[in-house]
C-alpha cells in the first residue's frame, strides 16, 4: 500500500502568499522606475522576451508591437518624448495581486506635444511576474483618445 503526501492547507496559502508578495514588490519596483523615469531600472525589471500587448495605433508614435526588456523599457522614453511632461497624470485606483500576476487600475491623462491636445480616460494594466521579472505587460487605455490627440 503506498501512501500520497498531501500538502498542507497552510504551507499552500503560504506558498501563495509569498509569490503575491513578491509580485507586488516587483510591480511596486515598476511603478517606481517609471515615475523615476529609470530606463535602466525598467529594462532590468522586464524579462528578455516579454508578452506586450498595446493596440496599434499607426498615428501614436509611442504605440507599436514589443518584445525585448529594451524595447518595452524604452516606451516609456519615447511617450515623455511625445508628450508635455508636466501635464502627465496617471493615477492609479485599484491594485490586485493574484499570483503571479497583478492588475492596477486608474485614470490617466496628458498633452501631446507636437498638436498640444489633451487625452485622458481609464486604464487597466495586466502584468503577470515570473521569477522576479515581468513576463507579460497588457495595457488596455481610451486609445481613441489618445489617437485624437495625435491627429493634427
Amino acid at each position: 500500500m503506498s501512501v500520497k503526501s498531501v500538502p498542507s492547507t497552510a504551507s499552500s496559502a503560504s506558498t501563495a502568499s509569498s509569490v503575491a508578495e513578491a509580485t507586488r514588490s516587483v510591480v511596486q519596483e515598476f511603478v517606481a522606475a517609471r515615475l523615476a523615469g529609470d530606463t535602466e531600472r525598467l529594462v532590468a525589471l522586464f524579462a528578455e522576451e516579454v508578452d506586450w500587448l498595446l493596440a496599434e495605433n499607426p498615428v501614436v508614435p509611442w504605440i507599436r508591437p514589443r518584445s525585448t526588456a529594451a524595447e518595452c523599457a524604452a516606451q516609456f522614453t519615447e511617450l515623455t518624448e511625445h508628450t508635455v511632461p508636466e501635464d502627465a497624470r496617471a493615477s492609479v485606483d485599484t491594485f490586485l495581486v493574484d499570483g503571479t500576476d497583478a492588475v492596477l487600475m486608474g485614470h490617466l491623462s496628458g498633452t501631446v506635444r507636437a498638436t498640444g491636445k489633451t487625452f485622458e480616460g481609464p486604464f487597466a494594466l495586466h502584468l503577470t511576474v515570473e521569477d522576479g521579472r515581468i513576463t507579460r505587460h497588457h495595457l488596455y487605455e481610451n486609445s481613441l483618445s489618445i489617437a485624437q490627440a495625435c491627429a493634427p
